[in-house]
């Protein structure tokens, strides 16, 4: 086989590297018994049938000797070159750490390889290969490890192998993981297939004659064949949209390979005048390819007998690459530009996942992003300039501005798609067009991340928030920590570099910065750090020490809190609440959860309002009104009119007299509050109005 694409130096340099790694491996046996270096020739053959370079053969036939031989990087580096060694060291999994958890040790290899990835992305192509064989072989392990394996592979590797365009791997992944993970129901779908095959066989052939036959009559020349849909893609379809086996009706597709793209639309034509489209379910892969460089028309129409039936048309060149993706590199060099750009796609792909593991926080957290990035269905959107933005499905109005820069999904306030103003939490569809709104004031939201898709968004939003966290939790320490030591007789400027030093040797804590932020986040209390570093200190009667006062402005931002339960807004009198890990939640002194804290009275603090207070806060009203038309209306205007903005509203109808409206509006301060409800009293439907806390 190598001999028909690869010069005999290359032919030599793969002999080489066999014999190299059957030297290593001697000895060794797998689970099935069969000598261990049939895995790594079989892993090599899968990339040869794809016409790989002599270096991934070669990496392929050695990719095991660093993790289960005595053989270093460096010495195949000597003995093959430093390509060869590079790629084997990316494809080894981390043997040398110890992790407190497989969860780790997972992520963390993952991580190793997707960077490795990004310098070279043969290493995927490796790796996609090892795991092929190891699930085809995989009847030999004890059923938990199959059933690991097995879930690892659908839940990554298949949708890498898919993202990278390598479908044929990527169908045989799927297929092998779920009939391992899910022996019964793939067991069940395979019977329902036959069954469904044996009545409808006449009826697919039927089909493909008369598509060949409507071709052959307008002078096209296509090839036309017609094959089942993949168990497994059946299976999801059914998962995912809730159906029963009868109800997916697409279950046969037929695919038709034309010579240039100019005929895949005229194509079309023939078939829609053939069997009637389904509206809805046309899309068009040729002018806007998938982010793998996928390319085809599919249609799905009518067929005889109320048979649905998808139908792909694709060119030559196109189908080639829709089999084998980013492997179309290697395999099809003519220079052609499918192959080129579906490289390229793939290595911007990479280079936005080396982009996002930089922003984990954690291995964990990049997993975690990975498996969000590697959903399958997408949509397109255009910016103000005309410029196409591939995004998933479900992709809200911050992806969009973090896909468009980081700095743009920072500062976002607001957006207008199709020229109206949404909100940030709005959804997006395929062919919006998007416009972002950005402040120099805007800021991350916590709340961003209840409803952001895409990794990417989710990595930056995380990472921003966790720089301000840190940052705004040294200033508040900082602040009780002064406090504490005013409280003492002392200040900050009195305590010597000396006496921090045996304060953070005694706690074990590795810098003065730190401790300020776990005083700002409330794990320690600034009394008692206060009284650790002046030991000697004391304020007089302890019971009647005053706490450290707090000045609130109103931007502190995620270090301080302010309660839902009670939703306090300046002018209130209000208390702070020590919480681990958030700082310091602030309560109204009337809030009814203040009883059952008041059992800590250690976590307690007091805070105050500054004379100037910043930005607007949301609090709960709730408005009982006569039973009219046009009563929310009018309800609404009258909390516009007084420059309020409406969060949320909650109807329940009473009775048939009246109604009970709960509003979340945003407000500046107390006065503020009383103007608007003067405002909506004086309304005529309007019978009562009261806050609501609690």
């Amino acid at each position: 086989m190598l001999e028909g694409y690869l010069d005999p130096a290359a032919v030599a340099d793969v002999y080489r590297a066999y014999l190299f790694g059957a030297e290593a491996h001697e000895g060794q046996h797998r689970r099935s018994g069969e000598p261990y270096i049939h895995h790594p020739l079989e892993v090599a053959h899968l990339l040869a049938k794809m016409h790989m370079d002599s270096k991934s053969i070669m990496a392929a036939i050695l990719h095991d000797v660093i993790e289960d031989t005595a053989t270093a990087k460096e010495q195949l580096a000597a003995e093959f070159g430093e390509d060869v060694a590079e790629l084997v060291d990316g494809v080894s999994k981390i043997s040398q750490i110890k992790f407190s958890s497989k969860e780790d040790e997972q992520a963390e290899n993952f991580r190793k390889m997707l960077l490795a990835m990004s310098r070279d992305i043969r290493v995927i192509l490796i790796k996609l290969a090892d795991r092929t064989h190891n699930m085809r072989t995989l009847g030999a392990l004890p059923r938990a490890k199959q059933r690991a394996i097995a879930r690892e592979t659908l839940e990554i590797y298949a949708p890498i192998a898919n993202r990278l365009g390598v479908r044929q791997w990527a169908h045989e992944l799927e297929h092998l993981g779920f009939s391992t993970l899910y022996p019964m129901r793939y067991r069940v779908l395979q019977e329902a297939m036959r069954k469904r095959h044996g009545n409808r066989k006449a009826i697919v052939e039927k089909v493909r004659s008369a598509i060949v036959n409507q071709l052959e009559k307008e002078g096209l020349d296509a090839q036309v064949t017609g094959r089942e849909k993949h168990l497994f893609s059946i299976y999801r379809k059914m998962r995912e949209k809730s159906l029963s086996f009868e109800q997916v009706y697409d279950v046969y597709a037929f695919r038709i390979v034309v010579d240039k793209a100019d005929t895949c639309y005229r194509v079309l034509g023939v078939i829609h005048n053939l069997y009637k489209p389904i509206p809805g379910r046309f899309k068009d892969y040729l002018a806007i390819p998938k982010a793998n460089g996928y390319q085809s028309l599919h249609t799905v129409v009518f067929g005889p007998f109320g048979l649905s039936i998808e139908v792909q048309i694709r060119t030559e060149e196109m189908h080639h690459v829709s089999e084998v993706g980013v492997a179309s590199h290697w395999l099809y060099k003519s220079g052609d530009d499918a192959s080129a750009q579906v490289q390229q796609r793939a290595l911007r792909w990479l280079k936005d996942l080396l982009d996002i593991q930089q922003k984990a926080g954690n291995p964990r957290e990049f997993l975690e992003h990975l498996k969000v990035d590697l959903f399958p269905d997408e949509i397109y959107v255009f910016t103000p300039n005309g410029e196409i933005k591939k995004l998933p499905a479900g992709t809200t109005v911050v992806d969009f501005a973090y896909d468009v820069h980081s700095d743009v999904g920072n500062h976002c306030v607001g957006a207008r798609v199709n020229h109206q103003m949404v909100p940030l939490r709005t959804q997006l569809r395929n062919g919006d067009h998007v416009e972002i709104i950005t402040s120099e004031l805007g800021r991350p939201n916590p709340s961003w991340l209840n409803y952001v898709m895409t990794s990417r968004a989710r990595a930056h939003i995380r990472s921003y928030l966790k720089n301000q966290k840190h940052d705004e939790s040294i200033m508040l320490g900082e602040r009780l920590l002064d406090r504490a030591l005013i409280d003492l007789g002392a200040d900050r400027r009195s305590i010597s570099d000396t006496q921090k030093s045996n304060l953070l040797e005694a706690l074990k804590i590795e810098s003065w910065n730190h401790l300020l932020v776990e005083i700002g986040l409330g794990t320690r209390v600034a009394d008692v750090v206060a009284r650790q570093l002046l030991p000697g200190a004391s304020s007089g009667d302890d019971t009647q020490a005053r706490k450290p006062v707090v000045a609130i402005s109103g931007t502190e931002g995620v270090v301080v809190t302010y309660a839902r339960c009670c939703r306090p807004i300046p002018g209130d009198p209000i208390l702070g609440f020590l919480s681990a890990g958030r700082g310091i939640v602030v309560h109204t002194e009337d809030c009814r959860n203040v009883a059952s804290f008041r059992k800590r009275p250690e976590k307690w603090i007091d805070v105050q309002w500054e004379k100037v207070v910043k930005g607007v806060f949301p609090v709960n009203v709730r408005v009982i009104v006569n039973n009219q038309r046009g009563v929310l209306a009018s309800v609404a205007s009258a909390i516009a009119d007084m420059e309020s903005n409406i969060d949320s509203v909650a109807i329940d109808d009473r009775d048939g007299q009246c109604t009970a409206m709960s509003f979340t509006i945003e407000v500046r301060d107390r006065s503020h509050l009383a103007k608007i409800m003067r405002r909506v009293r004086a309304q005529d439907s309007v019978m009562r109005i009261m806050r609501r806390k609690g």
